[in-house]
């Protein structure tokens, strides 16, 4: 709000200061615009309001669009009250759960579907090669050494993305690179690193059924996503005896 007036503000120094040099002829004043009245009288109305406000926002952020908020406020004020509610917090927990479930499929179902479309084209590449599980790579740089098992520990450094370019993590940008078990990753992952030299560089395209499912990770990846990957294998580090 405060941008709003600043450039006025200047503005009439700048005509004030103009017209000490130079009169300007006299225009009729303004009449000025009458302000909201706030019905913020007291502290608990404020508090009221305020609480409001994060509601609505998180509400917001749920993809609610409208409530019974007559419902909303009687909920409210018994749980405020202790008194008898139509259900318990346990049941309202099952019905927020459901509402977020509804979501999570809803928008798991849109990104396989862009998924499946890009998948579905890249495949067509020169040089880009499809394994049973439906995750494609491409190689990036041959490696020499010797390919990980499921039983070894490796050194890699990578960097991931979404298909619309979002990247979500680096490890050459922690100037760090991940050491992890093969078999304590992502099943794409753990896929690939069995069938990559040690010095390979390979790029992988992997569908949510080898990423993250239907669930996604944290606020970054979501549910249904199909995920891009650049794996720099380093080294097997702390190889285990098969």
């Amino acid at each position: 709000m405060k941008k709003h007036f600043v450039v006025p503000a200047l503005l009439l120094a700048s005509l004030s200061a103009g017209a000490q040099v130079k009169p300007k002829p006299k225009t009729a004043a303004a009449k000025p615009k009458s302000a909201a009245v706030s019905p913020l009288k007291t502290n608990k109305d404020s508090l009221s309001y305020a609480f409001g406000i994060s509601l609505g926002e998180y509400l917001k952020s749920q993809g609610v669009e409208s409530l019974n908020y007559a419902l909303l406020n009687k909920a409210i004020d018994q749980s405020i009250k202790k008194q008898k509610t139509y259900f318990d917090f346990n049941q309202a927990n099952a019905v927020i759960g459901k509402m977020g479930q509804a979501k999570m499929q809803k928008t798991a179902m849109a990104e396989k579907a862009k998924g499946d479309k890009f998948l579905a084209e890249n495949r067509k590449r020169a040089g880009v090669k499809v394994t049973e599980s439906g995750m494609q790579y491409e190689i990036l740089k041959a490696g020499t050494g010797p390919m990980p098992k499921a039983t070894d520990t490796i050194s890699a450094h990578y960097a991931g993305t979404l298909l619309n370019g979002t990247e979500f993590d680096n490890s050459y940008k922690r100037g760090q690179p991940l050491e992890i078990p093969v078999s304590g990753v992502i099943k794409g992952w753990t896929e690939a690193l069995q069938m990559m030299p040690v010095g390979s560089k390979w790029k992988l395209y992997i569908p949510s059924t080898s990423a993250y499912g239907d669930y996604g990770a944290g606020n970054e990846i979501p549910g249904g996503a199909t995920l891009v990957f650049e794996i720099e294998l380093l080294d097997i580090v702390n190889k285990k005896t098969q």
